[in-house]
């Protein structure tokens, strides 16, 4: 009796883990790349007689649409993604660099869909407090100081008490 690609890819998804390899200084987490999925999904693909691709589509307006495709050869499911590149941040890196950094982003969360992981359920993906003296602090403190970064930006992904952020503004 053949098994459904749904009944392969619901075995998948229940025994899947993605590790966080990955740690991003800046911010101070460990978080999943497109290659951590890539790398997981590898010993699952022969077992259960399948294929993973992913397909990248150029919408405009500097707008990527992701696609996780899981096949058995007959029957295909699909997940997407669609991520912006941003264009307008600070952060010093060409454009091309600027639209890989989306194309990664946009991979791995059409991954994410497709096997159901979800970043914003794990404690790391929310944002964490800034405390004075940490090295944490003292790379917020440079990236102020030398214009990397703008306060408002920083406190997108960390929470900073009120007197801390006038002690910074004050840089």
């Amino acid at each position: 009796m053949d098994i459904s690609l749904n009944h392969k890819l619901s075995q998948i998804q229940r025994n899947l883990k993605v590790h966080k390899s990955q740690f991003n200084k800046y911010g101070n987490y460990y978080y999943r790349s497109a290659e951590d999925f890539t790398e997981a999904l590898k010993p699952f693909l022969l077992g259960w007689d399948v294929t993973v691709r992913l397909k990248e589509k150029y919408l405009g307006d500097h707008v990527i649409q992701s696609t996780a495709i899981i096949s058995d050869g007959i029957q295909k499911i699909k997940a997407t993604a669609i991520v912006q590149v941003d264009m307008d941040s600070k952060v010093n890196m060409s454009v091309p660099q600027r639209f890989g950094t989306a194309s990664s982003y946009g991979k791995k969360y059409a991954l994410g869909n497709l096997f159901l992981i979800d970043d914003t359920k794990d404690d790391d993906a929310q944002r964490k407090p800034l405390i004075k003296n940490t090295p944490m602090y003292k790379e917020v403190v440079k990236a102020l100081k030398n214009g990397t970064r703008t306060l408002d930006k920083i406190k997108e992904n960390l929470i900073i008490t009120e007197e801390l952020e006038l002690e910074l503004k004050e840089l």
